[in-house]
């Protein structure tokens, strides 16, 4: 049993900071994810939450492709029946426009999201330092409005983007560090998110323990990464050694049928034949930052023979290689900045005390997608973003090992996974 597995950490400090008993109503909480894969870190983090509240999780998880420029290595129908078998009550799709952008993009989306349900009172996410209060200190240091001034001033001397940024930022009062980690950063990102659409949720930093973000695994944990890695280059037991029974259950499942794991080198020459077809003005909508970069990216594009040789060809100090790998992603998918809000709420995957939040998120008349053709019911923009997340899987599942599976449609064919 998952809670069995889960018996070493009893006991253990999990959070930095939590509202003290009483103190705050605790209606759902909130989490923004890719689980890609579910493992035990993520599973020690929601049985963390549900001993210190009694109260459903509601998960906003990225689709079929991921804030690093990639595709999941899992469906994301499997990845969001791994959470809810792990401790998860409701998993929401966060839709591909914002699920494969920016770290402040992406923090944008999944808080939308949540508040958009209109049952979720706190937000939970993980950090290295586990210290809301220093969190808040480097999101006030970010807000400055002398903070991109300063940064632009050690770009011209030659500083990369990320060092320039950190060093600007604690200038400004940011604590030391806190821009040089990777859980930090997206944690202050949710905190912006939060400030700027006045979200009615309130935060939760939880201390995140274990293997590092990128790092080797420490003791039973290993980081999403790794557990690529390992899938990736076939040592699958390895990889499924460090889930949670139930979702290395269904992994193992996807593994059998040829689904998994998914790796965009299936893809190497669709890739590179649609991004030759483009002009290089072309290239500009998936430049998110509108700083040349695409000038650069279309003569990589001429010169190399693999989506690897591109970006290694288009790589500088100043540009990292996770910014670069999305915009490949875009321009082969042509997914280009959100220009609205999200028109719905797509449900991947729920248990009981999930559907009873769904019912009442219906009550208030929130437009809940369960079934892929009520899509148009829900209105044009609706309708629209999901024949476009239709076509996207549709690429997706062009990565499967096994390309018997890749059959197109089947965005439209398949329903939540109710446990």
């Amino acid at each position: 049993k998952l809670s069995e597995q889960l018996k070493h950490y009893k006991g253990k400090k999990v959070y930095g900071y939590l509202p003290q008993a009483g103190r705050n109503i605790v209606n759902a909480i909130g989490i923004i994810c890719e689980y890609n894969p579910f493992h035990l870190g993520h599973a020690r983090m929601l049985e963390g939450l549900r001993r210190q509240y009694d109260a459903p999780l509601v998960c906003a998880m990225s689709g079929n492709f991921v804030q690093r420029g990639d595709a999941a290595v899992a469906h994301k129908h499997a990845r969001a029946e791994m959470a809810v078998r792990c401790g998860a009550d409701l998993v929401l799709e966060l839709p591909t426009p914002w699920a494969m952008a920016s770290a402040e993009r992406f923090a944008d989306g999944g808080v939308e999201l949540l508040t958009s349900t209109g049952v979720v009172s706190h937000l939970a996410f993980g950090s290295e330092c586990g210290d809301l209060t220093a969190l808040q200190a480097a999101e006030a240091a970010l807000s400055q409005p002398e903070l991109m001034p300063r940064i632009r001033q050690l770009l011209a001397q030659g500083m990369a983007y990320a060092p320039a940024r950190q060093q600007a930022a604690e200038e400004l009062g940011a604590p030391p560090r806190m821009l040089s980690r990777p859980n930090d950063i997206l944690a202050i990102e949710y905190l912006k998110a939060l400030r700027r659409q006045k979200a009615p949720m309130e935060p939760l930093a939880v201390l995140r323990q274990g293997a590092g973000h990128d790092g080797t695994p420490s003791g039973d944990t290993a980081s999403a990464s790794y557990l690529r890695t390992l899938l990736r280059s076939g040592r699958t037991d390895e990889a499924l050694s460090y889930l949670p029974a139930p979702a290395a259950q269904v992994l193992r499942r996807e593994l059998a049928l040829g689904q998994a794991p998914a790796d965009l080198s299936y893809c190497q020459r669709a890739i590179l034949a649609r991004l030759r077809q483009l002009r290089e003005e072309d290239f500009l909508p998936y430049d998110g930052g509108k700083e040349g970069l695409y000038h650069r990216f279309y003569q990589a594009v001429r010169t190399s023979c693999s989506p690897e040789e591109l970006l290694e060809t288009a790589k500088t100090k100043r540009y990292p290689t996770s910014r670069l790998r999305r915009m490949l992603l875009s321009a082969w998918l042509d997914v280009t900045p959100p220009t609205g809000g999200i028109p719905y709420l797509r449900v991947l995957a729920a248990n009981e005390r999930g559907r009873d939040l769904l019912r009442q998120m219906q009550r208030r008349g929130v437009p809940v997608l369960t079934r892929p053709g009520d899509a148009s019911r829900l209105g044009p923009a609706a309708e629209a973003l999901f024949r476009r997340e239709a076509l996207w899987t549709d690429l997706y599942v062009l990565t499967y090992p096994q390309s018997s599976r890749s059959v197109c449609g089947s965005d439209w064919r398949t329903n939540p996974i109710l446990l």
